[in-house]
């Protein structure tokens, strides 16, 4: 019988809305990271490779230097980071001397606009990957703790106490003069029928009522009056307007989260062993916290001074490290831009991250990234730290502590319900790596045929 012949299907990224500016976007990234070798070719010729040579060198040579400057004190350390600032001048001298400064930083420049435009090609088909939305009637008491020093005064610059109050929540203002216990504040709440907890402060207050908020099974609001707000920002939150945070409690949506938990207490953010707690332990660094880093450090950085660390997750054992920080959801670390985001918070593990330099051969190779030998990095849902020492100091959400030995960090998964508003700006979403394999296949489709693909027909 005749018919009309169907078309041939395509693949599920051609179907997609947005997919063609999706494919012309990767082309338009291949073109330019192209763009960017053929003029380092054509100025240089074969002696581009002796450059990329001089640059690589020279990136090594310094981040040793940046170890000798960290790890010594006096005049070995003044050297070091002399040193440190002269390498990178002296590789852009030698450019500039065989007079391909311009061709190398044009080219360069060109690297970067297509990682930037590979990455946007990308992010399409990463998703966002954040909580579910779930849909809930608007609080009949919130109460809700605010300090008026948190983020340099931002509860009195956006007027919080007096919004809050406008829209019938509980405010209390914290006295900086007296401190509180704003878990024992939330408790007491609660026990008055209160059905939101809510803080106007830094990270470390956050989970304090967060974990209150969690034993009782009450929504937790979130609003971005710290000074990084580090949690808010993952949660999609207006950190540059604290006061649109208030519009969760009349327009909102539940997220339900994980929780971090160490030595009974609650983290949304991370703790971190090591090096870095050590330091904010000192007296001294709250007043001058640039010189405390350089006067503690070498003795810190060479394991002269403080506990020494052994970390268990699952089957991996990491001795000695010098720096570990175990975060509530895995950072993305894959991407420069992504440093410091979480692209979830409902993932039901734990990050992981490991730093161990003994030298300045190991500094150098911490520039191959997730490859280096002294860098760890992997999920898990329990993690213990252990050491020769009774006690650690630990900053669990910026908060200086004193920990007995071991300490073990697990996860919480989906414990608690935070309500955000309807409208915000939103997460960091997925920043993809830059594969130019995925690219390739992603701006020419027929051409390149996909991973399944290639399996399918390797079995025939």
């Amino acid at each position: 019988m005749g018919g009309t012949r169907k078309p041939a299907r395509t693949s599920g990224t051609e179907d997609r809305p947005g997919a063609a500016a999706q494919k012309w976007a990767a082309r338009l990234a291949l073109l330019v990271a192209a763009a960017a070798i053929a003029l380092l070719l054509a100025a240089a010729g074969f002696r581009s490779l002796g450059l990329l040579a001089v640059g690589l060198a020279g990136l090594a040579a310094t981040a040793a230097a940046l170890w000798w400057a960290l790890s010594r004190h006096g005049l070995p350390r003044a050297l070091a980071t002399a040193l440190a600032v002269l390498l990178p001048l002296a590789v852009l001298l030698n450019y500039a001397v065989v007079g391909l400064l311009w061709a190398v930083l044009s080219a360069l420049a060109l690297w970067l606009v297509a990682l930037l435009i590979g990455r946007a090609a990308l992010a399409a088909d990463a998703g966002h990957g954040g909580p579910r939305e779930h849909p809930t009637p608007a609080p009949r008491a919130p109460f809700l703790i605010m300090n008026p020093r948190s983020g340099g005064g931002k509860v009195g610059r956006y007027d919080l106490v007096a919004k809050a109050r406008a829209l019938g929540a509980e405010v209390a203002v914290l006295d900086p003069a007296h401190p509180q216990d704003v878990a024992e504040l939330a408790r007491r709440a609660v026990a008055r029928g209160a059905d939101l907890l809510g803080v106007a402060g830094g990270d470390g207050t956050q989970a304090l009522v967060a974990g209150v908020a969690a034993r009782h099974g009450l929504p937790f609001l979130v609003i971005s009056a710290g000074t990084r707000n580090h949690f808010a920002m993952d949660l999609g939150l207006d950190r540059t307007d604290p006061s649109t945070c208030l519009d969760a409690l009349t327009d909102g949506v539940e997220l339900r989260i994980d929780l971090g938990l160490i030595g009974g207490r609650v983290f949304v953010n991370n703790a971190s062993f090591g090096v870095y707690a050590a330091v904010v332990q000192s007296p001294a660094y709250r007043d001058d916290k640039v010189q405390t880093i350089l006067r503690e450090l070498p003795e810190l950085l060479t394991h002269q001074v403080g506990p020494r660390l052994t970390v268990r997750a699952g089957d991996v054992v990491v001795d000695a490290p010098q720096g570990v920080l175990i975060s509530n959801n895995p950072y993305q670390l894959g991407d420069p831009a992504g440093l410091g985001r979480r692209p979830r918070l409902d993932s039901g593990v734990l990050g992981v991250l490991g730093v161990k330099v003994d030298n300045a051969a190991q500094a150098a190779g911490l520039l191959r990234g997730q490859q280096s030998r002294g860098l760890t990095l992997l999920t898990a849902t329990e993690v213990v730290v252990d050491s020769d020492a009774p006690e650690i100091p630990v900053g669990v959400d910026g908060e200086a502590l004193l920990l007995r030995t071991p300490v073990t960090c697990r996860l919480s998964p989906g414990t608690l319900r935070v309500r955000v508003p309807r409208e915000r700006p939103g997460g960091p979403g997925v920043r993809p790596r830059v594969d130019w394999r995925a690219l390739g296949r992603l701006a020419f489709p027929r051409a390149l045929p996909s991973a399944g693909r290639i399996r399918r027909d390797s079995r025939r």
